[in-house]
């Protein structure tokens, strides 16, 4: 079966390609438009046919590569094609919308559709499928880091300007690198408060079965009902101490969303810390305690060290976590990604959701690569 893995790959990809459309053009940035596919009718679209008949040749070498290679040479050949055809299929998207554009009015927009959204993802797949059976350290990273750094390049030199993902970011890129920051910091803050949270519930050692159902209870409240909550019970607090007005505070800002935010990790990191704390077996802990370890070193030398594994993974579930509830902050005006999302939504406008939503998913599928490699490091040394 594994051996059709690569074979049904190619045939999904031709389908994708050549069975939906690849970008939309429209009057405006507000109408869905009208498809444009790589086949009409029985001939091939002029502006999509050398660039996507390559693209499927090499998609197809590598099918056949990847399924015969069982060497880091024949998946190397493989991923090189891959990777190729990623790079020829974002160029013949960007040239196509290009000339779908010449002529019509300034308002009009190409944007990408199902069969390309569907086939990049697909080549995308792919590369990190291969890269993780070559087995080679660092290869997945850095093909994500040339991907981009091709795509920022084209971008640059102004190849993939015509698409509507495109001009949008050339509208709002200032906008978009300090929401990015933003939303860094916001989701940070959250993770460190909550982690601080964290370790002061563990603390309270009588009281472990009150945190579980407070931490438990929090995790069934619907996100948005619980930031309104916070910003009524702010709001509250301000009417009745009137100085915190006068200080700086205020009901809506990153206060309330980073308090919601951390609410909703303090589940995954007080669970990971208990799980860590008892991941030492019994006679480990009597030998530590044989050896006249006092409680404290027995913490730090035993407990903890043996239980990292536990608790990077607890730290990385809630990292994740945080990166997506931070979207939710713009909606008590904390600012982010989140901002730009909503504002795309209010605006009816696909692209706009897209510029904000990106980010938001290439941060948390890197924060969780990264994090997921230092926990099966940790816990190959452990």
């Amino acid at each position: 079966m594994a051996r059709l893995v690569p074979l049904l790959f190619a045939i999904a990809f031709l389908g994708a390609v050549y069975g939906l459309p690849l970008l939309r053009l429209a009057k405006n940035r507000l109408v869905v438009g009208e498809p444009v596919y790589a086949l009409d009718g029985a001939g091939i679209v002029a502006g999509f046919g050398p660039e996507i008949e390559a693209v499927s040749a090499l998609v197809l070498g590598a099918a056949l590569l990847a399924r015969a290679g069982r060497t880091r040479v024949g998946l190397g050949a493989a991923t090189a094609l891959l990777a190729l055809a990623l790079a020829l299929l974002v160029l013949a998207l960007g040239n196509t919308a290009e000339d779908l554009l010449a002529g019509e009015p300034p308002a009009a927009r190409a944007g990408l559709a199902a069969g390309a959204w569907a086939g990049l993802a697909l080549l995308a797949g792919g590369l990190a499928h291969l890269s993780g059976r070559m087995a080679v350290p660092g290869l997945g990273a850095g093909l994500a880091v040339a991907v981009l750094t091709f795509v920022g390049v084209a971008y640059a030199a102004g190849a993939l300007g015509s698409l509507s993902l495109a001009v949008e970011f050339a509208a709002r890129g200032p906008a978009v690198g300090g929401a990015l920051v933003r939303h860094l910091l916001l989701s940070g803050g959250a993770v460190l408060m909550a982690v601080c949270g964290a370790v002061l519930l563990s603390l309270w050692r009588r009281g472990q079965g009150l945190v579980a159902i407070l931490v438990g209870g929090i995790q069934v409240v619907p996100a948005v009902a619980l930031l309104g909550a916070l910003v009524a019970l702010a709001s509250g607090l301000l009417r009745a101490v009137p100085s915190l007005r006068e200080a700086g505070f205020s009901a809506l800002g990153p206060a309330p969303a980073l308090v919601g935010i951390a609410a909703y990790l303090l589940l995954p990191l007080w669970r990971g810390l208990a799980l860590a704390l008892a991941a030492p077996d019994p006679a480990t802990l009597d030998a530590a305690e044989a050896l006249g370890l006092t409680p404290r070193k027995i913490l730090f030398e035993v407990r903890l060290p043996i239980g990292a594994g536990i608790l990077i993974g607890a730290l990385r579930v809630a990292c994740v976590q945080a990166i997506g509830l931070a979207t939710l902050g713009a909606l008590v005006g904390a600012g982010g990604l989140g901002g730009i999302v909503f504002d795309g939504m209010a605006q009816f406008a696909p692209d706009l959701i897209l510029l904000g939503a990106i980010p938001i998913v290439v941060l948390s599928l890197a924060v969780e690569r990264a994090l997921s490699r230092v926990e099966d490091r940790v816990r190959r040394t452990a």
